[in-house]
């Protein structure tokens, strides 16, 4: 028996505190995966049980349907299990109302858009998911593809618009340095292009805030999922699982309503910066490092490989001693103390965050991971030891052969690895590597 709107949840499982059927939807999120329902569903699900109204998440897949396959029978019902050392806190979480596939569905998708009563399109696509080209414009042919988030906002901007209704809220949920400006260049190139009677109407209309989300995430298993259908007595076929731990900081430009994600953890500032900077550097960057070097020295799991007293060391020096001194923190920001946390956040051995998972699209997160503290070094006379080893692994990993390379530049990065100018062919001045330091702001 599957979960699903009738099902009677034991006393241990926290339930939405408000009706989900008096809810409208508010938000629309492309890239409906297991983080963004762990992260800002969960903290739009806060919202509402503290008494804001008519948020609820229409999720939109791109390509694949398996969270619709998941969530639809489910009544849009999953469970976030977080998990420490003590044991599991399972929660349901009810703002997801229902999950359109786009490749099946692509008008319902620009009228839900389109709708009046949506204010907020928000995303978690992947660093790919952007479709920008090596110089960090939008590849436009990519643009205009089936599995791209491009064309069906810009349709439903110019409904919007021929319409008379508000502008939307983008909010860019991806490890991307200066999201919020990276999809309003893009999303403006896209319109330019396509719909340009719409571009100077959304320029005028749309806002694209900054963003910085953390929240470790696996994939999850069947195990996970049997552990969840052993408490609830039901199968949980979208079940998520998760730290403890969540941060969402969000620069305060919105083009309408908002709720009011300040009052359940949420930060909302003038300047995302500091925050964004140093979760890419100092979390992201140590997670890349740790999923190669872990991988080749035998580990799969994060909690493994940072255990290993050959590897944890090289990590701790990459947050401190190398990407740090490149953060300008805001007040308050103690980034010692940051460390000093994911150094515990990645030794939890109740979350069995699998490296492999961290080194897919390796091309597309290591220029904001490790070659902007490269660079910024570099520029002072200085190395970085550990990003060098870090660097060695990766491409020991590419020529490895035990891994599949889950990557969109895996061909040309498997043919520079081979040679045995390898290091230069991808991170040489002419390298394929350097295309993401072009992308800055």
């Amino acid at each position: 028996m599957r979960l699903s709107a009738q099902t009677a949840l034991p006393a241990a499982v926290r339930a939405p505190a408000y009706d989900r059927r008096r809810q409208a939807a508010g938000i629309v999120h492309f890239g409906i995966g297991a983080f963004h329902r762990a992260h800002q569903a969960a903290y739009t699900d806060d919202a509402m049980g503290a008494g804001d109204r008519d948020w609820g998440i229409v999720g939109v897949s791109l390509r694949s349907g398996d969270v619709a396959a998941q969530l639809g029978p489910q009544d849009g019902l999953y469970t976030v299990s977080s998990r420490t050392a003590a044991g599991p806190e399972i929660r349901l979480i009810g703002a997801v109302q229902r999950v359109l596939v786009a490749a099946q569905e692509p008008q319902a998708v620009i009228d839900v858009l389109a709708a009046p009563t949506t204010h907020i399109v928000s995303f978690t696509v992947t660093e790919k998911g952007y479709l920008r080209t090596a110089d960090g414009q939008l590849n436009l042919d990519a643009a205009k593809g089936p599995s791209s988030f491009y064309r069906f906002v810009g349709a439903a901007l110019a409904a919007r618009k021929a319409a008379g209704l508000p502008g939307l809220t983008l909010l860019s949920c991806d490890n991307l340095a200066n999201n919020g400006a990276v999809l309003r260049a893009l999303m403006r190139q896209y319109l330019a292009t396509d719909h340009p009677d719409v571009a100077l109407w959304f320029d005028a209309t749309c806002r694209c805030p900054a963003t910085m989300i953390d929240r470790i995430v696996p994939a999850t298993t069947d195990a996970d999922r049997a552990a969840v259908e052993a408490v609830l007595g039901v199968r949980d076929e979208g079940a998520v699982v998760t730290e403890a731990f969540s941060q969402w900081v969000i620069e305060d430009d919105f083009a309408g309503p908002r709720p009011r994600w300040d009052t359940v953890g949420a930060e909302f500032v003038a300047d995302v910066a500091p925050y964004e900077t140093a979760k890419l550097r100092m979390l992201n960057g140590a997670h890349s490092a740790l999923a190669y070097i872990g991988l080749l020295a035998g580990h799969e799991h994060v909690h493994r490989a940072v255990a290993d007293p050959a590897i944890r060391p090289l990590v701790e020096r990459l947050m401190r001693e190398e990407a740090a001194p490149t953060i300008d923190a805001a007040p308050g920001q103690d980034l010692n103390a940051y460390a000093d946390a994911l150094l515990d956040r990645f030794a939890n051995p109740a979350l069995d965050h699998r490296l492999i998972q961290i080194a897919m699209d390796g091309s597309q997160k290591i220029p904001q991971r490790w070659l902007e503290t490269r660079a910024w070094h570099q520029r002072r006379g200085g190395t970085c030891p550990s990003i060098e080893y870090a660097i060695d692994a990766w491409i020991a990993f590419l020529n490895d052969g035990r891994w599949p390379i889950d990557d969109p530049r895996a061909d040309a990065l498997r043919a520079a690895a081979a040679q045995p100018d390898a290091r230069n062919r991808l991170f040489g001045p002419e390298g394929l590597m350097q295309y993401g330091l072009a992308r800055r702001g």
